[in-house]
């Protein structure tokens, strides 16, 4: 797992996707990077069936799974576990405490020991890097 972005304020809503990719040419595009995406990384940075962790006020776990991008956070909902530091097999994700397994794609949970989902954040590839949604503040709901 590799640790890429700290900083910032992180106050825009998430919302579930796979990695997008945008023309750089389009205004709109840059746009929308400006306007409250993070910045992450190379898309080459991350291996398929690995993951990289942005630091902030609510870590995000971004995964490439299958050849696609994802993001959720980091946190398991069960106990203060990172799941960047899990086990990926497709599209589901592994706590390394307590092995209960999360959903890529819809953040939701397949069983005990966690209960409630993670969020999801949306990925965009732009130029070659890679950026998520800004997260709503910890303690916010999605």
């Amino acid at each position: 797992m590799k640790h890429l972005y700290s900083g910032g304020e992180w106050t825009a809503p998430g919302s579930a996707a796979a990695s997008q990719m945008l023309d750089p040419l389009d205004a709109s595009a840059l746009d929308m990077v400006e306007a409250g995406m993070i910045p992450v990384c190379e898309l080459g940075a991350i291996p398929d069936g690995e993951a990289v962790r942005v630091d902030g006020p609510v870590p995000i776990a971004v995964f490439k799974a299958d050849g696609e991008l994802y993001a959720i956070d980091d946190t398991c909902t069960h106990q203060d576990a990172s799941l960047a530091d899990g086990w990926l097999e497709g599209c589901v994700v592994e706590c390394p405490l307590h092995a209960s397994c999360f959903d890529l794609r819809t953040g939701q949970v397949s069983g005990p020991p966690a209960k409630r989902p993670v969020r999801t954040h949306r990925v965009v590839v732009l130029d070659g890097m890679v950026y998520v949604q800004q997260p709503q503040s910890a303690g916010q709901a999605a």
